[in-house]
Order: C-alpha cells, then sequence, then structure tokens
C-alpha cells in the first residue's frame, strides 16, 4: 500500500513537473494508472486532492489557474521548484559528515549515507575527518528498538499512536494512546516524548519498554505541540537529567563508572564498597537497577524503595 501511493505520488509530480501548461483533473487521471483504476469520479477525486495536498506538504510548489475551457488546472512551475545551489564550507561539511556517521548504526544508516552522497555529487567538499584517523572513539546512536522506526515516522508526520507500555514497576504492559512529539537519545536510551490522551497529559516512555506493534491512528492530533527545546528539557527531567537533591548509595569498588562520573563525592568504606553521593532527580531509580548487585540504596528512603520496587517488578517476569 505504501509503495503504490509513494508510485502514484511520483507519477502525479512528474506530470506537474513535465508540462508547459495547466492540466485539468481529466487530463490527469487519463495520464496516471492507478487514477484509471478508481472505481468512481468521487473516488478518484478524493485520492487526487489528498494526493495533491501530500505533495504541497513534501514542498512541491503546485499553482492552480484556469484552462481555456474554464476548468481548474494544475501545474508545477520549474523556477518554482527549483533549489539553489548547495554551498557548503570544509567545516559544514566536516560536520554533516560526522552526523552521518553517528547513524552508521541505526536504521537511518540508509537514509544519512544516500543524503551525504547527493551533497558530495552536487559539489559538497570533502572535508577531512579528523576522528577517522586520530581517535579511536567513534560516535555512535544505537537502535535496537524496533518502535523506533515507526515511532520516528509517527512524530514526523504527526500521526497519533497505540502502543502496549510496561512500567518498570509494572508486572503487565498497559496499551498507551499517544500523540507523539519526538524521540530523544539519551545515555544511550531512546525515549519518546509526547501528549498520553487517556492521562491528559505530557509523558515521556522509553522505547525499551514498548511491547509489541506500534499502530497508527487516524485523525488530527488534539493537544499543542510544544518547542522542540521544552520537549527535549522535559526527556532529560523524565529520564534523571534533572536533579532536585542528592541520593547516597553504596557502589562495589571497580564498578559503576558513569554513577562514578556524575558522583559529588566518593568515599572508601572497605570490603570492596564505596560510598557516593550522587545527584538525584526523576528517573535515577529506573538507571540504578541497571547496575543490579552492584549498587546499594542508602538514602532518601522513598529511592530506596523506588529501586526496590522496581527490582521486584523485575523478578517477576
Amino acid at each position: 500500500m505504501a509503495i503504490a501511493k509513494a508510485e502514484r505520488l511520483m507519477n502525479l509530480a512528474l506530470c506537474l513537473l513535465g508540462t508547459r501548461r495547466p492540466l485539468s483533473k481529466r487530463e490527469l487521471r487519463g495520464s496516471i494508472e492507478a487514477y484509471l483504476e478508481a472505481g468512481s469520479d468521487d473516488a478518484f477525486n478524493r485520492m487526487f486532492e489528498r494526493d495533491k495536498e501530500d505533495l504541497r506538504e513534501l514542498g512541491l510548489v503546485i499553482d492552480t489557474v484556469e484552462t481555456l475551457d474554464g476548468d481548474a488546472g494544475y501545474l508545477a512551475r520549474r523556477d518554482s521548484n527549483r533549489l539553489p545551489p548547495i554551498t557548503l564550507d570544509a567545516e559544514e561539511a566536516a560536520a554533516l559528515g560526522l552526523a552521518a556517521k553517528v547513524w552508521q548504526q541505526a536504521r537511518l544508516a540508509g537514509a544519512a549515507s544516500g543524503a551525504l552522497q547527493k551533497l558530495r555529487a552536487a559539489g559538497m567538499p570533502e572535508a577531512e575527518d579528523a576522528y577517522e584517523v586520530h581517535s579511536a572513539l567513534e560516535p555512535r546512536i544505537p537502535v535496537h528498538e524496533a518502535a523506533f522506526e515507526p515511532l520516528m515516522l509517527a512524530c514526523r508526520d504527526r500521526r497519533p499512536v497505540t502502543f502496549d507500555y510496561r512500567k518498570a514497576t509494572a508486572a503487565r504492559p498497559e496499551q498507551r494512546q499517544v500523540e507523539p512529539w519526538t524521540l530523544e537519545c539519551w545515555r544511550g536510551h531512546w525515549y519518546l516524548a509526547g501528549w498520553d490522551r487517556d492521562r491528559r497529559a505530557e509523558r515521556v516512555f522509553r522505547l525499551s519498554r514498548i511491547t509489541g506493534r506500534v499502530r497508527s491512528r487516524a485523525g488530527a492530533f488534539t493537544a499543542e505541540v510544544p518547542d522542540v527545546v521544552t520537549v527535549r528539557e522535559t526527556v532529560e527531567s523524565w529520564a534523571g537529567e534533572t536533579a532536585t537533591r542528592t541520593a547516597r548509595i553504596r557502589l562495589r569498588a571497580g564498578a559503576g563508572y558513569p554513577l562514578r562520573s556524575r558522583a559529588v563525592s566518593v568515599r572508601e568504606l572497605g570490603d570492596g564498597w564505596d560510598e557516593l553521593e550522587i545527584p538525584y532527580g526523576h528517573g535515577l531509580d529506573a538507571w540504578l537497577v541497571e547496575f543490579g548487585p552492584d549498587v546499594v540504596v542508602t538514602e532518601p528512603a522513598d529511592l530506596r524503595a523506588d529501586v526496590v520496587d522496581r527490582l521486584r517488578a523485575v523478578a517477576k517476569d
């Protein structure tokens, strides 16, 4: 179905770009096979209007003018749809090259590589990649969750979705109806920020806790989409970036280096354990659980209780 629509949109775009005079609906219907197969005039009209709006949303400038017969005609003038020359300096080219490398192991690898090749073919300079020669570290954004691609497309197209989601403290997943805003990567984990229709509130979901298939739903968003910077701050807050107080934990010696890097203070306790004081914000309990038996929460009591609840939920699975 998706391939058929893409082919239909491509054929319509080629017809509108290739004509020197406005084409009526009747002429377009006779030129595109998918329109000829429409069961009725009403079905064709609905299909054509949807396709025309889809092309406009993709950036194609389509003019509507009156034909010699007095009917509405359509064409896409080449001068209105021609991109200006691409001019990038060496630093900009290097930044794009680095961005493409970041996505090498993700689902966007093909699109990133293809875009880079097209830019180079259009004259983008070949920038020296300092990361390729002088560094043993390579930037990567790992994407293993099956939910990533459908959610990325839903965010792009502003389509509501439903999926089953299991909270860290829950034994079973629950269905969520969400208007997706954006995907954010934080500490190697992907998060979806959006509007939860059932709870009528902004929510953040960790993709690794989405079970089953992400299903798209028809209809428009019911809540206003906030600025992308605001959404990113929300994800950071939910994932634990924004600290409001400090927590005290015991950490096994030689373990938990990411925790040690954020510690305000570290004190050796002996017997193979250290005591750390770390910033405490929303989501810290989920992060501590990932270190398993190497971490023991000392205080505050509510953080300790949250970590215990999460561990018990994992033990039930």
